[in-house]
């Protein structure tokens, strides 16, 4: 008789149980944390801000939770660990009304979003700059370069 498969959990569904499922799900490969939006770290809080520069009240999710109320939260997943930070949409409206980080309309201020940007890129990790000055370059390299370029 072939094995019955689970289905993935659903994301609304962020810790419930697959009640039709008889066997053990498949394990998670992060943790899944639910945390207050205060009790965050200031590093995860700036790379929540560079995320939703719009503010969060528009990304909320609801779910229910292991006592089985309906809960809303932001969704937010790192290298580490899936997040979801609880909050009502009253209450993500209030925390980006008194962020200074944020403007008048609920949007990440420019110089905010850049310098959040700078610090937590991944993608510039991986590039040196390179040491190489212009002027030490001989006119002679360059010119081989459009000859080969002739003769094709």
């Amino acid at each position: 008789m072939p094995r019955e498969i689970c289905s993935p959990v659903h994301p609304i569904k962020f810790f419930s149980t697959n009640r039709a499922c008889r066997h053990t799900p498949l394990p998670m490969s992060k943790p899944r944390v639910i945390k207050s939006y205060e009790k965050l770290d200031d590093d995860i809080l700036e790379q929540i801000k560079l995320f939703y520069p719009e503010g969060f009240s528009k990304n909320l999710i609801r779910f229910t939770d292991v006592n089985g109320r309906l809960t809303s939260a932001l969704p937010f997943e790192t290298e580490e660990k899936h997040y979801l930070i609880r909050m009502t949409k009253t209450e993500a409206v209030e925390i980006i009304a008194d962020d200074d980080d944020y403007d008048e309309d609920g949007n990440l201020l420019d110089d905010v979003r850049d310098e959040y940007a700078d610090k937590y890129d991944e993608d510039d990790d991986d590039i040196e700059e390179a040491d190489i000055d212009p002027d030490e370059l001989a006119d002679d390299d360059i010119d081989d370069h459009d000859d080969d370029d002739d003769e094709d």
